[in-house]
């Protein structure tokens, strides 16, 4: 009997040798701690800044193959500014949330530095135009929550483009065609 025990037990180790490591580790944004902000220059004198309160989104990661991907939604609604600019902004001039009720990212082109994520290359989706966007990742680290001690990622996402390119052309004289994006962001491990 006990022999039978020791010859599973070889089995189920060799198998476990044997089997591939699954390296992809997918992580789930923390919609409270991800909060993608823009900023904008005013006739020239002051940098006007939005933040969007909901996101969602995964990120898939392999760091042994350097690779993964990104899939990002914020919620066009939940533009948070002064109240004057908010709902301008928020107008069919601009976001148009009514029509277009979210922003969209997506990548399956992660790049990476060593073991560093640094970036990521796909497509930003703005009032139902798509173009490529460089991310470039920034802080990035990966580790146990200190509170719950679950794995977790975060850093800062950056990229700047050019508004006209998605069809927002009013008010170009009064405000640049030029936005930075920033995303802060904070992802906690799926269980597998």
């Amino acid at each position: 009997m006990q022999q039978r025990y020791r010859l599973a037990a070889v089995v189920l180790g060799a198998a476990l040798v044997a089997a591939p490591a699954m390296a992809q580790e997918v992580y789930v944004f923390d919609a409270k701690h991800t909060t993608p902000t823009f900023e904008v220059m005013h006739i020239g004198f002051s940098q006007q800044r939005g933040l969007f309160g909901s996101t969602t989104g995964k990120v898939s990661i392999d760091r042994t193959a350097k690779k993964g991907t990104i899939d990002v939604s914020i919620a066009t609604a939940s533009l948070v500014m002064s109240q004057a600019l908010q709902n301008l902004v928020k107008s069919d001039e601009f976001l148009n949330v009514e029509k277009f009720p979210t922003m969209t990212y997506k990548s399956a082109d992660l790049v990476f530095d060593g073991d560093n994520l640094v970036g990521a290359n796909g497509d930003f989706t703005m009032l139902g135009v798509t173009k490529p966007v460089a991310l470039k990742v920034t802080s990035f680290k990966c580790a146990p929550n200190p509170f719950n001690k679950r794995p977790m990622c975060g850093g800062e996402a950056t990229a700047t483009l050019k508004r006209s390119e998605f069809g927002m052309k009013a008010a170009l004289g009064a405000a640049s065609d030029e936005i930075r994006i920033a995303i802060p962001f904070e992802a906690a491990r799926e269980p597998s």
